[in-house]
């Protein structure tokens, strides 16, 4: 028999679980290979506390040449050009194309709305990989002389705005105490965090108020200019920084495949995250989009369904059943607010203290430990 072979496309939570996996117990006859633009996978938990200063960038990291090669798979720095789904072959661009017999699809998810603004000063806060060093190029840019003021403006009210917010301005007030720092949010929500409770969503505002931050609601952006952000309305908000952190969307990439998606690009699955046109092909965390269940774009989720596709890719190549992921309905979420606490919201629960912090950072240490070899 031919040697075998699976391709993981992107190496998120779910693949890099394969990853792991792999190195414990390999597929016989077959072998695994990595398809990634970077050499390193970010993890978005532990993003707000770096910005905060409570984490080196490393810490966040996982360094995917070291993953690879202990676990015995072949990793490929290449963007995909193409794919020929009758021959199983996948093009790249600064590679041979690879036959495959199984693939695995978890590129993630990149910023809305953004492609209609192309002002010079806008950070977008994907791809992960690359913020970190893109935020300090732009601040490298615009920092103000000392005794000045620095405006900085996130576009997005979400969980991952406000964490960053939270988070960027206690780290910019340590680093930079000789400038004064106002920031903003801005959202086209009348309210931010919609996705939590209304009892954590008037919680987190008054963190949020107490921290310094303002929140400009109803704020749909239509133009970014050389001074700042023009909303719909007619507003502008002078800002030396603006920094997308919106809802998300699917990657280009995703275009090349070839595949059904939704109305935002995600590749639509069934219940098993296979591609609904049945190819040997799935799609795991922001990037696929189960038919008929809402899954939010959240990394607890992409988490969960890691067994079900390690089982799966497995059942492709065994002509076994495949295993359904059946999403939870309620999960624990823990916000970082920069002041070295953190929300903790559990259903009809939320609590903001220190030792939510300390339990987030535990949990996070926890999960990234498995992939830093």
């Amino acid at each position: 028999m031919s040697e075998r072979c699976i391709i993981l496309l992107g190496i998120g939570h779910t693949n890099a679980h394969v990853v792991r996996e792999w190195a414990r117990k390999p597929i016989p006859n077959c072998r695994l290979v990595c398809v990634s633009t970077f050499p390193k996978a970010t993890y978005s938990g532990m993003l707000p506390g770096t910005l905060a200063g409570q984490f080196r960038p490393d810490e966040m990291e996982i360094d995917l040449p070291r993953l690879t090669a202990k676990a015995g798979a072949t990793l490929v720095h290449s963007e995909v050009t193409g794919i020929d789904w009758k021959r199983q072959m996948l093009h790249l661009a600064d590679a041979d194309s690879i036959k495959f017999d199984v693939m695995s699809v978890g590129v993630g998810s990149v910023p809305s709305q953004i492609d209609s603004v192309r002002a010079e000063q806008v950070v977008a806060v994907k791809p992960m990989q690359t913020f970190l060093k893109r935020l300090a190029v732009h601040f490298d840019k615009t920092m103000p002389r000392a005794g000045s003021q620095m405006q900085i403006s996130i576009i997005g009210g979400g969980v991952a705005g406000l964490e960053i917010a939270m988070c960027l301005l206690s780290g910019l007030r340590f680093e930079l105490p000789l400038i004064k720092i106002r920031l903003r949010i801005l959202t086209a929500d009348d309210d931010v965090a919609t996705e939590l409770p209304a009892h954590a969503r008037a919680k987190l505002r008054r963190i949020i108020a107490n921290r310094g931050v303002e929140v400009i609601r109803n704020a749909r952006v239509a133009e970014v200019t050389e001074c700042g952000v023009m909303v719909a309305d007619g507003r502008h908000y002078d800002s030396d920084c603006v920094i997308w952190a919106t809802g998300a969307k699917a990657p280009p990439v995703v275009d090349r495949l070839e595949l059904p998606v939704d109305d935002r690009g995600f590749l639509l699955t069934n219940s098993t995250l296979q591609s609904v046109t049945g190819l040997p092909v799935f799609a795991v965390g922001d990037t696929g989009s189960i038919v008929g269940a809402t899954v939010p774009k959240a990394g607890v989720y992409a988490v969960r369904q890691s067994p079900v596709l390690w089982h799966n890719l497995q059942a492709v190549l065994s002509d076994e059943p495949l295993m359904e992921f059946r999403p939870q309905r309620s999960f624990l979420k823990l916000l970082n607010t920069g002041d070295g606490k953190a929300l903790l919201q559990y259903k009809s629960l939320s609590i903001h203290a220190r030792w939510c912090w300390t339990l987030k950072t535990w949990i996070d240490r926890r999960f990234l430990r498995q992939f830093q070899v």
